[in-house]
C-alpha cells in the first residue's frame, strides 16, 4: 500500500492506494508542520488516526510532501516520526512547495505559487525549483496568507479602524477575549493556524470596499515579493494552490493582470492531483 500526503499547517489530507492503483480510503488529519508543531504533537495527530494506523504494518512508500518541510532540520523531524509509524515503509518527504509543483504543472515549466494558511512560491523549470528567498514563516513573510489576513484583520478591530458593521459582526463571529487570543497567539502550538482561522471571515465581505482593498493590497505585495523577481511574462504559467487563492479568484486574476501576468489556474487542495501525478510515475 503507498500513502501519498498533502501536509499544510493546518489539515494534512492523505489518499491510500493499492499496488493495483485502486484508491483503498481517504483520511484528512491535523496541520503537520514540524517548523511549528513540538514533536509530540505531530505524533499524536497520526497515531489516533484509525484508518492510517490500521494499515501501518502494509504501507510500503509513503511521498509526504509539507509544510515546514523546506529545510534539513524539521523535514528530519517529521521523516523520523513517520518511520517509526510506519516500519516498512520507503519514506519520502519533501516541501509542500514540490508538491504543489506535481499537483500543478508536472513536467511543464511554470511559477508555482501557495496561498493557505501560509505562503510561497517557485519558479519550476521542469526539472527543478528555483526560489529567489528562503521563507521564513508567518512571522516574518507569508504574504497574502491566511495568517497574513487574520494578522491584519485583528489589528484592524483592536486599533478600531475596522468599519462599525464589519466590526460588529467580527465580534459575533469570534471570542475576542484579549487573553484568549495572546493564549492562542504565544502560548499554543500553531498560532499561524489559528490566525488563518480569522480569514475566513473576509469571503462574506469581499465585495466590501475594505476588505477588498485588504486583499488587493495582499495579493500585489505577494506578486511583489513573491513572482516578480522571477522576470518572467505572461507566456510562463503561473499556477496557484489553496483556499486563499481558490476563494478570493477573482481579486487574485485581476491583481495578476494588473502585473501584466495571467492566471493560468488555481486549486484548492491538491491531493486528487498528486494521486494522478504518482499513479503516473506508477506506470512509467
Amino acid at each position: 500500500m503507498i500513502l501519498i500526503a498533502d501536509g499544510g499547517s493546518t489539515k494534512a489530507d492523505w489518499i491510500a492506494i493499492n499496488r493495483d492503483q485502486s484508491e483503498a480510503f481517504r483520511v484528512r488529519t491535523l496541520g503537520l508542520n514540524p517548523a511549528v508543531i513540538p514533536e509530540e504533537e505531530l505524533e499524536d495527530r497520526i497515531v489516533h488516526v484509525f484508518p492510517l494506523v490500521k494499515v501501518k504494518d502494509e504501507v510500503t512508500e509513503i511521498y509526504f510532501y509539507g509544510a515546514g518541510c523546506g529545510t534539513p532540520k524539521p523535514l528530519e523531524i517529521l521523516k523520523n516520526i513517520l518511520q517509526t509509524i510506519f516500519v516498512h515503509a520507503k519514506v519520502q518527504v519533501a516541501e509542500d512547495m514540490l508538491g504543489a509543483v506535481y499537483a500543478a504543472t508536472g513536467a511543464d515549466p511554470a511559477i508555482v505559487c501557495i496561498l493557505g494558511t501560509g505562503s510561497n512560491s517557485c519558479y519550476w523549470d521542469g526539472e527543478k525549483v528555483h526560489m529567489k528567498t528562503a521563507s521564513l514563516g508567518y512571522m516574518l513573510m507569508d504574504e497574502a496568507s491566511g495568517n497574513y489576513f487574520g494578522k491584519l484583520l485583528l489589528r484592524a478591530y483592536f486599533y478600531n479602524t475596522m468599519p462599525p458593521h464589519i466590526a460588529k459582526k467580527f465580534e459575533e463571529d469570534f471570542n475576542l477575549d484579549v487573553d484568549d487570543i495572546k493564549q492562542n497567539l504565544y502560548r499554543t502550538a500553531n498560532p499561524n493556524r489559528y490566525l488563518a482561522s480569522f480569514a475566513k471571515f473576509m469571503f462574506d465581505f469581499k465585495e466590501e470596499e475594505y476588505i477588498k482593498c485588504m486583499i488587493e493590497k495582499g495579493f500585489q505585495e505577494f506578486f511583489k515579493y513573491r513572482i516578480l523577481p522571477f522576470k518572467k511574462t505572461a507566456a510562463t504559467p503561473l499556477y496557484f494552490i489553496g483556499s486563499i487563492a481558490f476563494y478570493f479568484r477573482e481579486i487574485l486574476e485581476k491583481i495578476a493582470k494588473k502585473n501584466h501576468l495571467e492566471v493560468t489556474d488555481v486549486i484548492q487542495r491538491p491531493i486528487d492531483n498528486l494521486l494522478e501525478y504518482h499513479r503516473k510515475k506508477i506506470n512509467q
